[in-house]
């Protein structure tokens, strides 16, 4: 594509570094206005519009990108109150880096391409500081001719992309990325629980898994917890961990998958949001385990 105007709804902890890298790196920016969104002042300042409605942004850009918490709200803003779909006009390619259930993300595919536009799933996965320097990994879901033409866009807030296959495919693969991920962090967090109970050192319990079998990208996010009490290198919470683990035992459903283990860290996840720890940053699970 040559330079497309391009608009983003949800400017928010990933969505507002989306937003930046687009916007400094030469394409016109529209973006919704929305409390949940991030300060938006060098948005505006590179020159980016601010619409109060998301269908009168959705009609005004040539690809429209979605950075919302998940399915239900993906359907709103495209079926529901947002009222994209019935705003955009032939050709416009709808970009969804949300993490949604795949199931509705075909569906909604098959219902933009029914209206005339194009569907990408690009489901993100590190971190808003990556997401602020333009290094996300994407896991993108699209067929080849429109993943092909809107490539230019991706590679300016994204560092590595995997093309997993059709529409939903993106969106399957966030699902096992993320089963891995917050269940490796579900595990050594019930680890790190255990070690204090039984009187086992932070610093011995981490330097041991460093140079062990348990070091690893888990475990360089939940160690600086462990060690200084520090949330920022992952800034998710277990209410948000608990919504993921959940659309994968619904992926795994659909596909007739064993879920064993995800349905234990899902369960652990939810009894813990359940007795209102959800908006706690995962990081700090350790220490809700052992008050628990």
């Amino acid at each position: 594509m040559d330079k497309p105007v391009i608009g983003v709804i949800g400017v928010g902890l990933m969505g507002h570094g989306i937003a930046r890298n687009i916007a400094t790196k030469g394409w016109r920016l529209n973006y919704l206005r929305h409390a949940g969104n991030r300060p938006t002042g060098d948005l505006d300042a590179a020159g980016a519009r601010g619409w109060s409605t998301a269908a009168e942004m959705a009609a005004a850009s040539d690809v429209v990108l979605l950075c919302v918490t998940g399915t239900p709200q993906v359907e709103d803003v495209l079926t529901g109150s947002g009222g994209v779909l019935a705003a955009i006009r032939p050709g416009t390619v709808i970009v969804d880096c949300s993490t949604a259930i795949p199931e509705s993300t075909v569906a909604l595919a098959a219902r933009v391409e029914a209206a005339g536009g194009r569907f990408l799933d690009a489901a993100m996965t590190r971190t808003p500081k990556e997401a602020e320097e333009g290094r996300l990994n994407l896991l993108i879901g699209g067929h080849d001719d429109t993943v092909a033409d809107v490539m230019p866009l991706l590679e300016a807030f994204s560092e590595n992309r995997f093309h997993a296959g059709p529409p939903g495919a993106g969106h399957r693969l966030k699902l096992l990325h993320n089963f891995v991920s917050l269940g490796m962090v579900t595990l050594l967090s019930e680890a790190a629980a255990c070690a204090r109970k039984a009187g086992i050192p932070e610093t011995v319990l981490v330097d041991c898994l460093r140079r062990g079998g348990g070091h690893g990208a888990a475990l360089d996010r939940v160690a600086p917890f462990l060690l200084e009490g520090r949330t920022d290198q992952m800034q998710f919470t277990i209410d948000n961990s608990l919504k993921d683990l959940t659309y994968y035992g619904s992926m795994a459903a659909e596909v007739g998958a064993i879920d064993t283990i995800a349905r234990a860290a899902r369960q652990t996840l939810s009894d813990l949001s359940e007795s209102g720890s959800g908006d706690v940053f995962l990081p700090r699970l350790a220490e809700v385990l052992v008050k628990g």
